[in-house]
């Protein structure tokens, strides 16, 4: 009976999705020492990676010696039991990534491709920013943000209202905001 469990942290994961694109300026910034190293600063303990078609392999690590756990994949058929596990979502700007993750209640870490061409996607999160719904960043911004984010002033994203979306949508499409 005399071995104790209290040295052993509880599992926190960090799962960063780009979904079916290629967007390897995030998954490189996520395979950084220094945002490794912040990511694990905060208490997180492994990083799971969905890099999508992406050429960029990250580095898989045990976690062994004081530092984050770190794995990749592909594609998936689904992706939900990993939103469900994580601590913290960074996932790529698409639509269907934000509102799955934010309806499991999950922090999010929403990061812009700026390499994708008349990039509307960049608007919904930075409006849901502005909400506090999520955290925006930019892959050269993501270490900054991960430094500076704040969990506890997220406000809980409740589906069901439409208006405000729709209003966003027609202010994109040039509609009049009545």
């Amino acid at each position: 009976m005399g071995d104790t469990n209290d040295s052993i942290k509880p599992e926190r994961i960090i799962f960063v999705t780009v979904g079916t694109t290629c967007f390897d300026a995030l998954v490189r910034v996520v395979d950084t020492p220094e945002v490794r190293q912040e990511l694990f600063n905060k208490g997180y303990t492994h990083l799971l990676i969905q890099m999508g078609r992406g050429s960029y392999i990250p580095t898989k690590s045990s976690g062994e010696g004081g530092c984050l756990a770190a794995d990749y994949f592909t594609f998936s058929s689904s992706i939900a039991d990993n939103l469900r596990s994580a601590s913290l979502v960074i996932s790529h700007a698409g639509s269907g990534s934000i509102f799955e993750t934010l309806k499991l209640g999950k922090a999010l870490i929403v990061v812009v491709n700026e390499d994708l061409m008349d990039n509307h996607q960049s608007e919904l999160a930075e409006e849901l920013a502005e909400r506090k719904h999520l955290f925006y960043a930019r892959p050269q911004t993501l270490l900054d943000t991960i430094k500076g984010m704040t969990l506890e002033t997220l406000i809980p994203y409740h589906p069901g209202d439409a208006k405000p979306v729709a209003k966003l949508i027609n202010r994109f499409l040039g509609f009049p905001d009545d």
